[in-house]
């Protein structure tokens, strides 16, 4: 299927395309509205919806981590971008590690940030939260986005729907999973983020040749992700120079 796609911003010699993969729940413009004005100082940058967000459809079935990747590959593909250099949040960071697993050809570098691969990988009491959680659980910044692009209620219910099926089903994956990366990769995360720190660390030592940065913070407020920095973009500032270098 073909995801929702926008692309900001021109070509930069010398530069290839940056692309954005959007955390659970999330939007193109809840997660990036504060960061893509920075990039595109730089770069091209091309933001995908995943499935069933914001205005890509849900075309049935489950969603995982690795069929999103066959379907942001088909986009790229679309866009005969060539590779590309991935920037992915939260569960977009999950689905980029699939992406440079499944497509390596199709990527240059990544940024892995706030993503996890085992289930005791995750703050205590996640689960427990996830198991009991409803629509009326998610975040009203979430809501409230989905419903400006999706006024029909029910839409709300099957992105909830989708994503909490996604994270309940969820199986860890094997160490050699992220040992096969070949991607230059950075994994990124907060110190209070929803990822241990040890997690972190851990998924860092496991891709061969990564590098591993851990930021003051919250999830995603170091990317000045709209429910997590709250307007404060001081945290962000303070990250992006460190990405755009990695990037170089």
């Amino acid at each position: 299927m073909s995801l929702y796609s926008q692309v900001h911003g021109s070509a930069v010699a010398g530069t290839v395309p940056l692309l954005l993969i959007h955390g659970g729940g999330s939007t193109i413009e809840t997660n990036w509205s504060a960061l893509l004005p920075e990039l595109t100082k730089t770069r091209q940058v091309v933001a995908v919806e995943l499935q069933g967000h914001g205005r890509s459809p849900w075309t049935g079935g489950t969603v995982t981590f690795e069929n999103s990747a066959d379907d942001v590959a088909e986009v790229l593909r679309e866009l005969d971008l060539g590779p590309v250099d991935v920037l992915g949040f939260s569960n977009g960071g999950n689905v980029a590690l699939r992406l440079a697993m499944r497509h390596p050809g199709l990527i240059r570098r990544q940024i892995v940030a706030s993503a996890f691969y085992r289930r005791d990988g995750l703050v205590d009491g996640f689960w427990d939260g996830m198991a009991q959680a409803t629509l009326e659980s998610m975040p009203q910044l979430y809501r409230d986005a989905d419903a400006a692009l999706n006024p029909d209620p029910a839409h709300q219910q099957q992105l909830f729907d989708l994503d909490s099926g996604q994270m309940k089903n969820f199986v860890d994956w094997p160490p050699n999973d992220l040992a096969s990366i070949t991607t230059p990769t950075l994994i990124l995360a907060a110190d209070r983020d929803v990822a241990t720190n040890a997690h972190t660390v851990e998924m860092a030592a496991l891709i061969p040749g990564a590098r591993l940065m851990i930021v003051p913070g919250t999830h995603g407020d170091y990317l000045g992700e709209a429910m997590a920095a709250a307007g404060d973009l001081t945290a962000m500032h303070a990250t992006l120079p460190w990405l755009l270098r990695f990037l170089a």
